[in-house]
């Protein structure tokens, strides 16, 4: 029963955001057509969220543990509520940006609210499979805005769309709210300075350096690609129709959705065999690295398969905030993962919109379409390239806190 009280509102929840976070790639190419966006604007507009979800990480760590998870995330989702509104009226670049950073802060507390709840109520052994089967709910609101919002496109504009969402995140955050419960006798909360004294200690750490270019680059590097650039690459490279594109994506989250539930499943049983989690991260962003390469190289044909290769072993990259959380004290562990959260989105917010003003960069000095998408994707491959290796290049060091 607790189990149904607690998980299901905060799944509900990270479903929503991960749906809005990954709308604008289905949406993106109507926008861009009836509000005659450039792909910097378009960059831009979709990357606002990103910049407010992370801005939003080193303070939510002092809301959660001041006020708990169930009072944060339910008051901000209802500012998630009201940007999709705004993003719902906006006519113009400056409106849709806004709404769309509302819906960023709104939705920025979904993953580690649920990471706090679930440390207050079940013990270390089961929070691994209940992060397995979060991110799973997350990765189906990944689905449900690719094929599913492809085809609501095609009996409801995009403001209908964003209309019904908002009354959704809405009826979410009041089930929240409602139906799960506080943790009688939770530990009172640091001091500020005490809570900043140790950000700062995070931030100094060699260890933390080891993985924050991994999540700025190849988490972050992901986010940008899934939210938008992967249907610009499908239909500005490969020459699919939208439809198409969504499929891709679709199939892609499909994948996704596996590999997170037997993240969830097997990583514990294959840590006590010995393959620690940090050979699977490692292991994984290799795999993920060569999947980028293919695609941009167009090497074989099966595009589908790349694309669900690609999201598959990107999914690996979540491992990175348990292993880096590990480096530090328990008591830490909280301001660890946040610091790491702000890393990812704020790669995700640079690189979403630095692709499409690279993109925009080279079809101004000449380049095709299809060009400036390949050279583009090929500099973000070099960033996650470089990325890897210092996670790799640290294994020494990390094993000891691995």
């Amino acid at each position: 029963m607790l189990w149904i009280r607690l998980f299901l509102p905060f799944a509900g929840a990270y479903f929503l955001s991960y749906l809005f976070r990954t709308a604008n790639a289905v949406i993106g190419p109507v926008l861009s057509d009836e509000l005659s966006l450039g792909a910097a604007d378009l960059g831009l507009l979709t990357s606002a969220y990103f910049l407010a979800f992370g801005a939003a990480q080193l303070p939510l760590g002092v809301l959660l543990d001041r006020f708990g998870p169930r009072r944060v995330e339910a008051a901000l989702l209802l500012i998630a509520a009201a940007g999709a509104a705004v993003f719902a009226f906006g006519h113009g670049i400056g409106m849709l940006a806004f709404g769309r950073g509302m819906i960023g802060l709104g939705v920025s507390a979904c993953l580690m609210a649920a990471f706090k709840s679930f440390s207050q109520w079940f013990p270390l052994e089961r929070q691994a499979s209940l992060t397995g089967w979060i991110m799973t709910s997350g990765t189906l609101g990944a689905l449900a805005a690719s094929a599913p919002l492809n085809a609501a496109l095609n009996v409801a504009t995009w403001r209908d769309i964003f209309f019904v969402l908002s009354g959704l995140t809405v009826a979410v955050s009041a089930w929240l709210y409602f139906s799960v419960p506080d943790k009688p006798g939770s530990q009172q909360p640091e001091t500020l300075s005490v809570q900043l004294a140790g950000v700062r200690q995070v931030l100094v750490s060699r260890h933390f350096w080891r993985f924050a270019p991994l999540g700025f680059a190849q988490i972050g590097g992901f986010m940008a690609v899934q939210s938008l650039w992967s249907s610009a690459w499908l239909m500005n490279v490969n020459g699919y129709t939208r439809s198409i594109a969504a499929d891709h994506l679709a199939a892609m989250s499909m994948a996704m959705v596996v590999a997170y539930i037997l993240i969830g499943l097997l990583a514990t049983g294959l840590a006590r065999r010995g393959i620690a989690p940090i050979y699977l991260l490692g292991g994984g962003m290799l795999m993920s690295l060569l999947a980028l390469l293919l695609i941009i190289t167009q090497a074989i044909d099966q595009h589908y398969l790349l694309w669900m290769a690609f999201g598959v072993f990107s999914s690996f990259g979540t491992l990175g905030y348990s292993q880096m959380s590990a480096g530090f004290p328990v008591a830490l562990s909280g301001r660890a993962n946040s610091t790491l959260n702000l890393m990812v989105f704020l790669g995700a917010f640079g690189l979403q919109w630095g692709m499409g003003v690279l993109i925009e960069m080279l079809q101004a000095s000449g380049h095709s379409i299809e060009i400036a998408h390949r050279n583009t994707f090929a500099v973000l491959f070099v960033l996650q390239a470089v990325a890897v290796w210092i996670l790799l290049s640290g294994r020494r060091e990390g094993a000891k806190a691995d």
